[in-house]
C-alpha cells in the first residue's frame, strides 16, 4: 500500500485536530465496516466556514482526509464548501490507495453534515 507525499505530510501533522467547545456546528460520522469515527466543527461568520476542526479515530488516511477536509473547507462560504467532494479531498492528497478510498467519506460526510445541522439551527433561531 503506497501513500503520497501529502497523506503522509496530513497523517504525520494533521491540521486542525483539535475539538471547538464554541463550535456553531457539529456533525459525527462513522464507517461501522473499518471502525474510522469523525467528529467535525465548524465556526461560521457571515456565511464563511472561519474555522473548521475534528477529532478523528482511525487509519492513516482517514486522519489525512480528515486534516485535508479542515484545509480545503476554511475560508469557503457555506455552498463552496457544501460542493467539496470525496474526490476533491482525494485529489487533494495526490489520491489514496483503492482499499483505503471509502476513508475520503468520512470528511466530506461530515462536512456536509455539520453544514446542513448548522444550517437547521439558523431555520430554528429566525423563527
Amino acid at each position: 500500500m503506497e501513500y503520497s507525499i501529502k497523506v503522509i505530510e496530513h497523517f504525520m501533522s494533521p491540521h486542525n485536530a483539535h475539538s471547538m467547545p464554541d463550535a456553531d456546528a457539529e456533525a459525527r460520522v462513522g464507517d461501522p465496516d473499518c471502525g474510522d469515527s469523525m467528529v467535525l466543527f465548524i465556526k461560521v461568520r457571515e456565511g464563511v466556514l472561519v474555522e473548521v476542526s475534528y477529532l478523528v479515530y482511525g487509519c492513516c488516511a482517514s486522519i489525512a482526509t480528515a486534516s485535508m477536509t479542515s484545509v480545503l473547507a476554511t475560508g469557503k462560504t457555506l455552498k463552496e464548501a457544501e460542493r467539496i467532494t470525496e474526490e476533491d479531498i482525494v485529489e487533494a492528497l495526490d489520491g489514496l490507495p483503492e482499499n483505503k478510498l471509502h476513508c475520503s467519506n468520512l470528511g466530506a460526510g461530515a462536512l456536509h453534515k455539520a453544514i446542513q445541522v448548522y444550517r437547521e439551527k439558523q431555520k430554528a433561531h429566525q423563527k
